[in-house]
């Protein structure tokens, strides 16, 4: 049985912000039926983590079937199409809102993750306390309710190893 538990709480991060890296690399749209995202550029230790996640990944995630982004990467991930997709990149940027004591997270099955929500968008989660950062952007329709992140604790668990 598959089970989250949603904590908000405010996490401590350590290091220093990356705001103007982290606006380059937000540029992602989900909204054509395959859809075309910016691959992360990480180094090569962090992508190495993330090739051994990729390999991992599941072929369904909250009954969405894989349906991979353009360009086709071993740093992304996505399920379902257009508005409804699921998407992941590994190796992303460190978040600039980890700096901010009044950030909220969740735990899903031993997994951390920072929680961003903006307008209309649906709900995005970074790790934290990983030595990559993973990055999954929800439909909005998932606003509240970080169920989809059940699929990615075991194989985050698996292959990025804690940083603390």
């Amino acid at each position: 049985m598959t089970s989250y538990r949603l904590r908000l709480r405010s996490p401590l991060f350590l290091g220093p912000s990356a705001a103007v890296v982290l606006l380059a690399a937000v540029g992602c749209s989900v909204t054509d039926a395959e859809a075309s995202i910016t691959v992360p550029t990480p180094s090569s230790k962090v992508a190495a983590h993330c090739r051994a996640l990729h390999k991992e990944l599941p072929g369904t995630v909250a009954e969405l079937d894989r349906n991979d982004p353009r360009p086709a990467s071993e740093l992304t991930a996505g399920w379902g199409r257009g508005d409804g997709a699921i998407v992941l990149r590994c190796g992303v940027p460190r978040p600039a809102r980890m700096d901010d004591p009044d950030a909220r997270a969740v735990e899903v099955n031993g997994v951390n993750w920072l929680l961003e929500q903006s307008g209309d968008a649906g709900p995005r989660f970074t790790t934290t306390y990983r030595k990559a950062y993973v990055e999954v952007t929800l439909p909005k329709e998932y606003a509240h309710d970080a169920g989809p992140l059940t699929a990615f604790a075991a194989p985050v668990l698996a292959t990025v190893p804690d940083s603390v």
